[in-house]
């Protein structure tokens, strides 16, 4: 299975990396109707002069996907434009917004919710995967409370800025898979405020749904997540960001797993799930009427993860400020081979199947849902090019 999850591709077909054909990108107005940001540069005007598709493209400018955001790379025939937009921001304005753009990066399980629970049906997933994290990292605990081992937490009071979070899910069905602890073995109390919102936007209603089945206290008014657990008002923390008080070296509160990276390394080799946390969308209206332009989006992300890959592996401990970079960088090629951010849904077919499993489980998703009806049907045999 580990095979599968990286894709099984070689070092050197990777390094290689994809190509794509000519064409434009650039950069677009801001998400929703905010006014364009003040370091939108307009591009994509060979691709206008030639009538290019002009298509609109959301989401965050990580290095995977710079090269897509600043034109280097162009999606194929189109004049694409891109915005920078929070995941927040991008999800509510997908699902309840105005729907301004073509293709959007998007929360993983917010759309499975809005697709099974709310018929949701404008846009489609392409397997495309711009963040991806290990969870057992973002569950902190209070010293002085019992918990040595995840087992422990059963019984016990576990605070959270957002129930249905894709990071909250994975973590509750890795508990329960890996040590058997079942989200209706502890009460949740939800805090009314998020100190990382400023970071992630306005909070979509599919992060809020709270399944049947489980004991939910509301957090005290006027304290944020962190407060909840510095106060002692809660035994641990699931949060997809650091907590403050975590963060400020306060003496009570630590993680569950004292080095993560170690448990995480060892759920890989175990499982081959690398958790998607973000997938993109593509409206199903623009899709349909140009059959090719799913590849063409698929293509372009993955030539632009490629560059940035490229650059890692021959130069990123050069210019980044980590001292062990290239050491950690060749410890995980050698764990989850070259591709370790595979996109397609051959490689990641467990790893979303899991969280499918997971939702439903969880009583968050009506049904368990199906990766052909999620992904558009253009693009469920994509797969990254080794040439």
């Amino acid at each position: 299975m580990k095979e599968q999850e990286t894709g099984g591709i070689s070092r050197r077909d990777f390094v290689k990396g994809a190509s794509v054909a000519a064409g434009a990108a650039g950069v677009l107005s801001a998400c929703g109707e905010q006014p364009a940001p003040s370091n939108a540069v307009a591009q994509g005007s060979t691709a206008e002069q030639t009538g290019g598709l002009p298509i609109s493209i959301a989401g965050y400018r990580f290095p995977r996907v710079e090269a897509l955001a600043d034109g280097r790379v162009p999606v194929e025939g189109c004049a694409a434009t891109f915005s920078e937009g929070k995941i927040g921001d991008l999800n509510t304005n997908t699902f309840s917004g105005s729907q301004s753009f073509d293709v959007t990066e998007i929360g993983l399980h917010p759309f499975m919710l809005a697709y099974a629970n709310q018929g949701f049906r404008d846009y489609s997933l392409l397997p495309v995967f711009p963040l991806r994290i290990f969870r057992h990292k973002s569950i902190f605990i209070r010293n002085d409370r019992g918990i040595k081992r995840p087992e422990d937490l059963k019984g016990k009071t576990i605070g959270t800025p957002g129930y249905s979070s894709t990071s909250l899910t994975w973590i509750r069905g890795m508990l329960e898979d890996e040590y058997g602890v079942a989200s209706t073995e502890v009460t949740w109390m939800v805090a009314k405020k998020d100190s990382s919102a400023a970071d992630a936007g306005k909070v979509s209603a599919q992060e809020n749904v709270i399944p049947d089945g489980i004991e939910l206290v509301e957090g005290p008014s006027g304290l944020d997540e962190s407060d909840l657990l510095e106060a002692g008002e809660v035994d641990a923390l699931f949060h997809a960001a650091q907590p403050r008080c975590f963060l400020e070296d306060h003496p009570r509160v630590t993680r569950l797993f004292p080095d993560p990276r170690s448990t995480e390394r060892a759920y890989f080799a175990k499982s081959g799930i690398f958790p998607i946390m973000h997938a993109v969308a593509i409206r199903n209206s623009v899709a349909d009427q140009h059959p090719g332009l799913a590849e063409a989006v698929f293509n372009a992300y993955s030539e632009a993860k490629a560059r940035s890959f490229r650059e890692m592996f021959r130069t990123g401990w050069i210019f980044d400020s980590l001292p062990w970079y290239g050491q950690e960088l060749e410890e995980t090629r050698a764990l989850m081979g070259d591709n370790f951010y595979s996109y397609g849904i051959g490689p990641n077919r467990t790893t979303l199947e899991t969280l499918f499993r997971y939702s439903h489980r969880q009583g968050l998703a009506s049904r368990e849902l199906s990766i052909e009806e999620l992904f558009h049907s253009s693009s469920l045999e994509l797969e990254e090019s080794t040439t």
